[in-house]
Formats: structure tokens, C-alpha cells, sequence
């Protein structure tokens, strides 16, 4: 008897992407120099030691540098978009773009809770610096991102052993200075305890796009 093998296709597939940004060797010291002068200013002593988040104004800075970063995440989220969709180059570049941004400084033994985030898109987070990794724990300062969708999958010795695309656990992506991961706002992230000295510093930004004549846009 001849077997025929199944037909098997990912369903309900969530989009990560990994984006170099450009000349990021030259503009990450101005970033980071920048960054650290804004949280002293800002009085570290008011906030969480282990992990400080500016406001979500920085887009809105004058300085060139964060103008720049702006740009080329902005960018980085649209060309992940372009990926995922079948949409014209000219109708995506015809989309209105709102977006709100911040930095993170998170120390030794900091970390940023879970979370996720309403009225948004698409999610970009951008590693300005990070620290050598762990010697002792590999999860150190990963971006760690959760799995919902088989979170009612009934776990025995096949469903636990499953490969990507299908694999029911978490996943975990290393920040590497120069480089921003781009997926949906929805989906339940954090930053795990970073184990290692020095700081990893981060820019996040919520985005979203409107289409022209588009109504019902909520505020943020």
C-alpha cells in the first residue's frame, strides 16, 4: 500500500522580524551619550535604579540623532510590513504614520515586565548597547516573547516536541547593538533579568498606520 504523507501548513503564523539599521556603529555612542545624560537629568534616584524608561516623547526630541533613529525604525517597521502583506509599495507609503517612542536603560538584575500594547500595530524594539552575555544564564537580557495561541493545547510527549514553526513554548531574541525586532503590539513580551554587568539600552516604538480617508482611530 502506498502512504501518501499529510499536507501540513503553519495556520495563524505570528510575523518577527530582525532589522539592521543603518550607519548604527556611527550613531549608537551619540544615542547612548544622549540617553544617559536625559536620565540624569531626569533624577535616577525618582525611578526604579535597576531600569529607567523616559517618557514616550522622544520621537519628539530636536536632537539630530534621535530625528535619525526615528526615521530609520520607522523604516525598519515598514519594510517587516512590506514583508507580510500584499500590499502596493505605493498604497503602504500612502499610509499616515503615528508613532510613540521611548528608551529604557535596564542595569544588573533589572528587567521590564510583560506587557503588551493596546491601539497599536506593530511593536519595534531597537538595542542602542547591551552587555556581554551571561556565563552562567543564556535567558540573560533576551527579549522574550510569549505563546498564546496553544496556550489550551492539551501537553503530552508529541505537542512538547514540536519544531518551529509549530513549537508551543516561548521564544527569545538576544538584542545585538545595530539591530531592532519588529512583530505585532499584541503579542506579550518583556525583557528577562539581565545577569551580566554593564546596561542594555533599548528604544521601543508603538506604530501604527492610517489609510487615507481611514475614520475611527482612537487616541493613544
Amino acid at each position: 500500500m502506498t502512504f501518501t504523507p499529510p499536507l501540513v501548513v503553519p495556520i495563524l503564523a505570528t510575523p518577527f522580524g530582525v532589522v539592521p539599521l543603518p550607519d548604527a556603529q556611527a550613531q549608537n555612542p551619540a544615542l547612548a551619550a544622549l540617553f544617559a545624560a536625559r536620565m540624569r537629568a531626569d533624577g535616577l534616584a525618582q525611578r526604579d535604579p535597576l531600569c529607567y524608561r523616559s517618557s514616550d516623547d522622544l520621537f519628539e526630541w530636536p536632537e539630530t540623532a534621535v530625528r535619525q533613529l526615528r526615521a530609520a525604525m520607522i523604516r525598519g517597521v515598514n519594510s517587516v510590513v512590506g514583508v507580510v502583506n500584499d500590499l502596493p509599495d505605493a498604497q503602504l507609503t500612502s499610509f499616515a504614520v503615528q508613532a510613540r517612542g521611548w528608551f529604557t536603560v535596564v542595569a544588573q538584575d533589572g528587567r521590564v515586565p510583560a506587557t503588551n500594547y493596546p491601539l497599536t500595530a506593530w511593536c519595534g524594539i531597537y538595542c542602542v548597547t547591551a552587555p556581554e552575555p551571561s556565563a552562567t544564564r543564556a535567558d540573560s537580557g533576551l527579549l522574550r516573547l510569549y505563546e498564546s495561541r496553544l496556550g489550551t493545547m492539551f501537553a503530552d510527549a508529541t505537542s512538547a516536541a514540536m519544531r518551529m514553526p509549530f513549537t508551543p513554548g516561548h521564544y527569545g531574541w538576544r538584542p545585538v547593538p545595530g539591530q531592532m525586532a519588529v512583530f505585532p503590539a499584541s503579542l506579550t513580551h518583556e525583557i528577562a533579568l539581565v545577569r551580566s554587568s554593564g546596561q542594555l539600552m533599548l528604544v521601543t516604538v508603538r506604530i501604527r498606520f492610517v489609510a487615507p480617508g481611514q475614520q475611527g482611530v482612537a487616541r493613544w
